[in-house]
């Protein structure tokens, strides 16, 4: 279950479809304890029937990080999104999570919470870039 404080539009999360499959779909609203979207059956889904995306270097990959090349002086644990020209979203795979990162001059400073969930990272990088990831 995810909790209706934590969930926005754009967000992607899962639910059992018929035949007990995870299925992602993507957030367009929310109302009254339900999750609405397209391309639901029924359009909406109680709050209750769905649930958080776990985060992995897939899905990472998948929004768009990339991986750092060791080739380059890289850390291949730190992912990167270059979401303008001159600055990047660095995220470092952590094993059980995954740790923002502040570019500090010559090196990259931890900072806030770990990520365990697709929907946070689409949150904190939406509140940091003002962008959709």
């Amino acid at each position: 279950m995810i909790e209706a404080n934590d969930v926005r539009p754009g967000n992607l999360v899962w639910y059992y479809d018929l035949y007990m499959n995870e299925t992602v779909f993507e957030v367009e609203g929310m109302l009254d304890g339900f999750i609405y979207s397209s391309t639901l059956p029924k359009s909406k889904l109680s709050l209750a029937n769905v649930h958080p995306l776990s985060l992995d270097t897939g899905y990472l990959r998948s929004l768009g990080f990339v991986r750092g090349d060791r080739a380059h002086g890289e850390d291949e644990n730190v992912y990167s999104y270059k979401y303008n020209r001159n600055d990047s979203v660095y995220v470092r795979d952590e094993g059980y999570a995954f740790q923002f990162l502040a570019a500090a001059p010559g090196l990259l400073v931890p900072y806030g919470q770990p990520v365990v969930h697709v929907h946070q990272l689409q949150n904190l990088f939406y509140c940091l870039t003002g962008q959709e990831l």
